[in-house]
């Protein structure tokens, strides 16, 4: 939509040949609104944010494990608040549908509906079933509400399509050897597409592609022209992707850059590249672009840059190990996709190359940003670490993750990612790393916040040069409580 005047807010019914669709007529929440960004906001701005939403079950057991949902919770406490007091963005940050993960009833949908027994009973495959998943996880009021009314950037992670999705070389050969996994990658890819990456951008951007343009386009089936997208998206052509899913947004005086650490993977050939040279280029020049002129810089990216260093030291030495021939290489690969290590520090170079963006941006000259922050999710708990370089920067440099929305961890994971921030562990991983052939590491970091364990939302809130991030977690009662609060800048 365009043509809003700027720092406006607008109600809107959608109509379907002459019958309104939304609001429902027995919503408990208030009317849906289009707000606009404008000068008057343009040095304030409330970002909430976080990770890993699994459905409601419907099963008392499952919904008991899972606990209640914390972005539910935020949309309830939503509707009692003046519009005034509601979050200008929404940030979900990957495993917004867990395709390979389904709910009792997902499944038995499936199972009275699919002819063939060569696809798996608990995973969907075809575009159709991604449609009913989407339906089934969005569906509830409070999240159809709160994505009415707040303007939502997206990203997907592994779950979006499958655990592990492009964790290797080896993964993606196994993977094209199952019969029904073309079908299921172009399914996938599409139906991201669609529900959540349009989403994403601007009536500029949507215009000046003909990719999505089509997609958009009134008449006739566009089924033939998502698949050809999809598969331009999954191929490797010389050391390139063909669709870039990053993208920016300007927020005002802020900006928010969020990076595809998912799809935009480069691994044939012997290479591993968490994003392509040239998309990487591309976020370098959109994460500087008139740098000295932002109060804060965000980047996204649903895998965390900085990991509990334990874990990061893991994860490089894995990276290492996998590279070698034999006996050693096969069973670093095994490892690698057995614990998921396929994090940031897992594609060293790609990990080195964010990390010099980031120390140059966060001090470009006489003038620039307060804070940059990097959002994440999918680790299954929350925290906050600041970052420093061999030289000091003016601004505040921070990783924020939030995860789970709504999921849970086996208890013994508590322990791993506890003792991933012990000092004492992490100094014999970084040598046991060196020693291994691990160069120096680029940024140092610690932890300020956390580690938080079970269903959180975040908000990043930015105030002129202040930035502070607020973690929140539901009690019994369904009421959020601030489980973490930390001034970044």
């Amino acid at each position: 939509m365009s043509g809003l005047a700027p720092d406006s807010t607008t109600e809107y019914r959608v109509r379907v040949d002459g019958v309104v669709e939304w609001p429902l007529a027995d919503s408990d929440f208030p009317p849906s609104v289009i707000r606009t960004r404008g000068p008057a906001g343009a040095h304030r701005h409330r970002l909430v944010f976080g990770s890993c939403r699994y459905p409601k079950a419907e099963d008392p057991e499952v919904d008991e494990e899972l606990g209640l949902d914390a972005l539910d919770r935020y949309a309830v406490r939503m509707r009692n608040l003046p519009v005034s007091d509601w979050p200008d963005t929404l940030i979900l940050l990957g495993d917004q549908v867990y395709a390979d993960e389904l709910t009792p009833q997902v499944k038995e949908k499936l199972a009275s509906s699919r002819s063939s027994r060569a696809e798996p009973s608990d995973e969907v495959v075809g575009f159709e079933e991604y449609e009913g998943l989407y339906r089934h996880t969005w569906g509830d009021p409070e999240i159809r509400w709160i994505m009415s009314t707040v303007p939502t950037a997206m990203i997907f992670d592994d779950h979006d399509i499958r655990d592990d999705w492009n964790t290797s070389d080896v993964w993606r050969r196994e993977m094209d050897t199952v019969p029904w996994w073309r079908r299921r990658i172009r399914a996938g890819l599409a139906s991201y597409i669609v529900y959540q990456h349009l989403g994403n951008l601007s009536p500029a951007e949507l215009a000046a592609s003909e990719d999505f343009r089509r997609v958009l386009e009134p008449d006739g089936d566009r089924w033939s022209h998502l698949v050809g997208v999809a598969d331009r998206a999954d191929a490797e052509t010389d050391g390139v992707k063909g669709v870039r899913f990053s993208f920016r947004w300007d927020l005002g005086a802020s900006r928010l850059v969020m990076i595809d650490s998912r799809n935009g993977r480069i691994l044939s050939g012997g290479v591993r590249k968490m994003l392509s040279d040239i998309e990487f280029d591309w976020v370098e020049q959109q994460a500087s672009d008139e740098v000295e002129d932002l109060d804060h810089l965000v980047l996204g990216s649903s895998l965390p840059w900085l990991l509990p260093p334990v874990l990061s030291d893991a994860e490089t030495l894995d990276e290492i190990g996998a590279r070698r021939d034999g006996w050693v290489g096969r069973l670093a690969e095994r490892i690698r996709q057995g614990a998921d290590l396929e994090h940031w520090p897992a594609f060293f170079d790609s990990f080195t190359r964010l990390s010099r963006m980031i120390r140059g941006v966060a001090d470009p000259g006489p003038r620039g940003p307060s804070s940059v922050t990097v959002l994440s999710g999918d680790v299954h708990h929350s925290y906050a670490a600041r970052a420093g370089f061999s030289e000091p920067v003016a601004a505040a440099v921070c990783q924020l993750v939030c995860s789970p929305v709504h999921n849970a961890i086996p208890p013994y994971m508590r322990t791993v990612f506890r003792l991933g921030w012990s000092s004492r562990i992490a100094a014999l991983t970084r040598r046991c790393a060196r020693w291994c052939g691990s160069p120096d590491l680029p940024v140092t970091w610690h932890s300020a916040l956390g580690p938080l364990f079970g269903n959180t939302i975040a908000t990043l809130a930015l105030d002129g040069p202040h930035a502070t991030v607020v973690f929140e977690q539901p009690d019994p009662d369904g009421a959020l409580h601030v489980a973490g609060r930390l001034p970044i800048s």
